[in-house]
Order: C-alpha cells, then sequence, then structure tokens
C-alpha cells in the first residue's frame, strides 16, 4: 500500500465519522459545558439578568433540606426498577426461549408496550390507579377495599415503579432473548449428559454466556431509571409530599416552575456525576463477572 492510499483511507475514515463526532460534540460535550457554565451563575429569565455567583449554587446545594429525600427517592426508585425490571425481562426471555406453541403471540404482546406512546401509556395508568380507577372497581369487584395507589407514599412509589417497567421490560426482554439464542446447544446437551439439573445448567452455562447483555441491559435500565421524567409528572407530580420526587423531577421544579436556572444546572451537574460514576463502576465490574473478560 502506497503512502498516497494510506492517507486517501484515512481521509474516508474520518469523513466517514466526522457527522458522528460533529453530533457528539455539538449536542453532548458543549451543551455539557455550558451546563457547567450556567450553575455557575444565577439566572433569572423573568428580570433578564445573569449574574456570576461562583460557587454559590453548590452551597445552596448542600444546604438543601430537600436533596437527602430526593435523593433517597432516586436510589428506592432507580433500584426497584432495576431489579424488578432486569429480573422480570430474564424470566421472560427464558420462558419465551423453550420453543413452544404461541411463543410468536407472547413476544409481541410484551414487546408492544415499548413502541406505545409513553405519555398515552402513562396517562391511561393514571386513570386506572385513581381511587375510583379501574384496578380498584376490579378489586371492589373482588370483595378488597384497594388503596388510593397514587396518594400513599408507599404505594404511589410502587406505582410508578411498576408502570415503568411494564411500559420497558419488553426492551430488555428481546436483549435477553436474542443472548439466549446464541447460547451453543452443544454445552446443554453436554451438561445434560453429565447430569446435571436445570438450575446448574442456568447458572453455570447460561448466566456467564449472556453475561455480556446482562452488563449492557443493566447498564442502559440504571441510566434510563435515572432519567424518568414524564411518568413521575403524570401520575404523581412529585407527591405524595416528596416521595416520589426523583432527582429529575426536582430538577425540572427548580428550574422551570421556581425559574432557578442556576440551580436548577447545579442539579443538573449532580446528575451527571451520579450516571458517570455508576456506569464506571458498572464497567469496572465487568471484569469479575462478564465472561470473557480478564
Amino acid at each position: 500500500m502506497t503512502k498516497a492510499t494510506r492517507r486517501q483511507d484515512r481521509l474516508t475514515a474520518y469523513a466517514f465519522i466526522a457527522p458522528q463526532l460533529a453530533g457528539t460534540v455539538a449536542f453532548v460535550l458543549v451543551p455539557l459545558v455550558l451546563v457547567f457554565w450556567y450553575s455557575l451563575h444565577e439566572w433569572n429569565v423573568l428580570a433578564n439578568t445573569f449574574t456570576f455567583t461562583g460557587a454559590d449554587n453548590y452551597r445552596q446545594l448542600a444546604d438543601d433540606p430537600n436533596v437527602p429525600k430526593v435523593l433517597l427517592a432516586t436510589l428506592f426508585f432507580s433500584a426497584g426498577l432495576v431489579v424488578v425490571n432486569l429480573s422480570l425481562a430474564l424470566l421472560l426471555a427464558v420462558l419465551l426461549n423453550q420453543k413452544l406453541r404461541g411463543t410468536t403471540v407472547f413476544r409481541v404482546l410484551f414487546f408492544s408496550p415499548v413502541v406505545v406512546s409513553l405519555v398515552a401509556w402513562t396517562i391511561v395508568w393514571r386513570f386506572m390507579l385513581q381511587d375510583n380507577g379501574g384496578i380498584n372497581a376490579f378489586l371492589d369487584a373482588a370483595g378488597v377495599d384497594g388503596p388510593n395507589w397514587l396518594r400513599s407514599g408507599g404505594t404511589a412509589m410502587a406505582a410508578v415503579i411498576v408502570v415503568q417497567v411494564i411500559k420497558n421490560v419488553g426492551l430488555n426482554m428481546v436483549l435477553f432473548l436474542a443472548a439466549l439464542q446464541g447460547v451453543p446447544q452443544e454445552l446443554y446437551e453436554a451438561a445434560r449428559t453429565d447430569g446435571a439439573n436445570a438450575w446448574t445448567v442456568f447458572r453455570r452455562i447460561t448466566l456467564p454466556l449472556i453475561s455480556p447483555t446482562i452488563l449492557l441491559t443493566s447498564i442502559i435500565t440504571v441510566v434510563g431509571s435515572l432519567q424518568v421524567f414524564a411518568q413521575i409528572a403524570v401520575l404523581t407530580e412529585g407527591g405524595p409530599g416528596t416521595s416520589t420526587t426523583v432527582l429529575v423531577y426536582y430538577l425540572y421544579q427548580q428550574a422551570f416552575q421556581f425559574h432557578a436556572f442556576g440551580y436548577g444546572a447545579t442539579l443538573s451537574v449532580l446528575l451527571f456525576l451520579i450516571v458517570l460514576a455508576l456506569t464506571l463502576f458498572q464497567w469496572q465490574l465487568r471484569k469479575r463477572w462478564v465472561f470473557h473478560e480478564s
């Protein structure tokens, strides 16, 4: 290969990656820098003032009595969503991988909520979860007095988690199903020949071989759980009290309801740091439990 040919190949490669690089700079790196810059200012849109305040917003963040409650609600929501979503998605994928009749219908049934409009989906569930909604009407017909799901702290958080799990579990299910279908059948046959039971086969063969997909889905689900906004806004508006006020919704309240854009940008920086730390932590763990990693 001549020097001119190598130069042409490099230019061609740069031309292919240029749109992606430009998009990353314009829509990721520049907004990140601007958010940090805004967090150092007090921006009053109504008064049209933009004043440099240094670290005042970060001191306000440290002294804000609502932040611990918000972080605790975020922790409960994210932990519940990740555990239930991944567990249910893996269970459904294993069941749908059994080559039984009618599995195609169930695949469509479980995946269909993923493509439904998020706001429409959440509005329907809000009507169903009201005190006189469809779920309590069904329970009343069975002689059970259902709670006011969205107006009690414990049930409100559980309801939001369940609605979000049902909405997105189909995506992880499809990813797990694709990973399960890529496991060599010869390994299962050899394990059965050696007398291994179903649980041993699943633990020793299936889980290690689909561990890269488990890593992918866990990262996607964790990051997604920290960015949930529409469901909270439509179902509970952060209530009752602050029981379902997760960090993204609290950020929205500060920036767009109270017009404290500088403090809202500070909360955005906090959210970015949390997502970054959790992603790096999960990525480091891959060396311990992801198959073929060292």
